[in-house]
């Protein structure tokens, strides 16, 4: 139902050119509203019941006014309230007549369910526990050996890629291991890389999909991705760039009050978009979303890490995860299989050294330019280590000895990302080198960008010879 606010917009003319059904009715008329919802259940289109209401109904002084919605009406004008309305039941008393009304429903609602059970109970065994499954948020059984499997061939194979397509080859082992997810972009498939050989669309004409073409309507599709998680037995993903994902802010944040899993991949994730420029290129967005208090924010480093991030985001039943991916080609940086999940810890040691003179914090595409710096600084005599920070979220969730063991007693400390300063200090101190940006982006090359803005290796050497001096 559309309770209508005083506006010019034609509402039935805007939601018919959807094509739904749309009725109009006094929103005070119980009669009109049964009748309409009668008449909507009946309908096999969406519709829309626009309820002509008026604010503080029945209040004698401040009906119709903002008063009515901002401030409390108090005592004497809800005596009077009282009276236009023949209320005559004290407070939180419910006449007998409503009390049965609802008692009924409840019985109504008792036999249907007691019913449905029985026919749940007299399905296959195993169609059964796979509903079962699906509804109760648990992951098949056989996930994590299909997981540790792709990471094995990760391994081996080291792939040079963006992080978005090792999202998508990911993604192509996740959607043949879990029937129930179902994929979506904001007009962005080709770019997020979010489709897989197991997801073919849902039309209007054919329901059996897995994916979902939003179409440019990012704070729908986040709404809607709740609604499905809500109802169960799906997990919901979906795909957009993350300089947009401000307009997904108010759902994702609401996804995190409610703890509930949905997953958004935020591709074109930093300067390295290139060309697009500024307005395409997320400077604050990372800091932004890792605000959100329940929101986990996942930037991987390369494939396995992806993988990693993909296998924690699905684990995670009662949380939102957000995974930033890049556009550019991104080396591998774990070259190892290791069969535990090392971006769970959230920061981890990936090039330890005892007694470092130098850490090096990054994120994602940054990694692989720590990486780079902690080579040039050794061959200086420098030592130096690496921690990749895949989610500071989860870093933040372990035992404070974990904590401290890696931020460490380095006496130079730097943070790495393609992004603002915020957040960081946690690792590096207020007195800790960061190299980043400071301000938004432009138009260019990427790798042109990361030189311009100087997010480099050679950038991070000279600072900490500098720091050094």
């Amino acid at each position: 139902m559309l309770f209508r606010s005083p506006i010019s917009t034609d509402q039935h003319a805007r939601f018919r050119s959807a094509n739904w059904h749309t009725i109009d009715i006094d929103g005070h008329n119980p009669d009109e509203v049964a009748a309409a919802i009668e008449e909507a259940q009946k309908s096999d289109k969406p519709t829309m019941i626009a309820c002509k209401t008026t604010i503080g109904y029945g209040a004698p002084k401040k009906a119709g006014t903002n008063k009515a919605h901002g401030s409390p009406l108090g005592d004497e004008e809800i005596a009077e309230t009282r009276k236009a309305l023949g209320w005559e039941y004290a407070p939180f008393e419910l006449p007998e007549d409503i009390l049965d009304a609802w008692r009924v429903a409840g019985l109504r609602s008792t036999k249907a369910r007691v019913e449905w059970d029985e026919r749940l109970n007299g399905t296959k065994a195993e169609i059964k526990a796979e509903f079962n499954r699906r509804f109760a948020g648990e992951l098949p059984g056989s996930f994590d050996r299909t997981v540790q499997k792709y990471k094995q061939k990760l391994a081996d194979e080291k792939p040079t890629l963006a992080s978005r397509k090792s999202s998508q080859n990911a993604l192509e082992v996740i959607n043949g291991a879990i029937p129930e997810t179902l994929g979506g972009s904001a007009d962005l498939t080709g770019s997020n890389n979010t489709d897989t050989s197991q997801t073919p669309s849902i039309t209007p004409d054919d329901f059996s999909g897995r994916f979902l073409h939003w179409g440019i309507r990012e704070h729908a599709m986040a709404a809607a991705m709740n609604g499905i998680a809500l109802h169960g037995g799906l997990i919901p993903y979906s795909g957009g760039f993350l300089i947009f994902s401000d307009y997904c802010r108010t759902s994702v944040r609401l996804a995190a009050i409610m703890g509930i899993r949905v997953i958004h991949v935020w591709t074109h994730d930093s300067i390295g978009v290139g060309e697009d420029g500024p307005t395409h290129e997320p400077v604050e967005q990372m800091a932004s979303l890792r605000a959100i208090p329940g929101l986990l924010m996942f930037r991987p480093a390369d494939a396995m890490e992806t993988a990693e991030c993909w296998q924690l985001a699905l684990e995670s039943q009662h949380a939102p995860s957000g995974i930033a991916l890049t556009r550019q080609n991104l080396p591998a940086v774990r070259l190892d299989y290791s069969e535990k999940n090392l971006c769970a810890t959230g920061a981890y040691d990936l090039i330890p050294a005892n007694e470092a003179e130098v850490t090096i914090f990054a994120s994602g595409s940054e990694v692989g330019l720590a990486v780079e710096a902690q080579k040039m600084l050794d061959g200086k005599g420098i030592t130096t280590r690496v921690v990749s920070v895949p989610c500071m979220e989860l870093f933040f969730e372990q035992p404070e000895d974990y904590q401290k063991a890696i931020i460490g007693n380095s006496p130079i400390k730097v943070g790495v990302e393609a992004a603002i300063r915020m957040g960081w200090d946690t690792f590096i101190g207020n007195d800790g080198i960061f190299i980043g940006m400071n301000g938004y982006g432009a138009s260019g090359k990427g790798p042109d960008l990361f030189k311009h803005f100087g997010i480099t290796a050679e950038a991070v050497v000279e600072a900490v010879e500098n720091k050094r001096a």
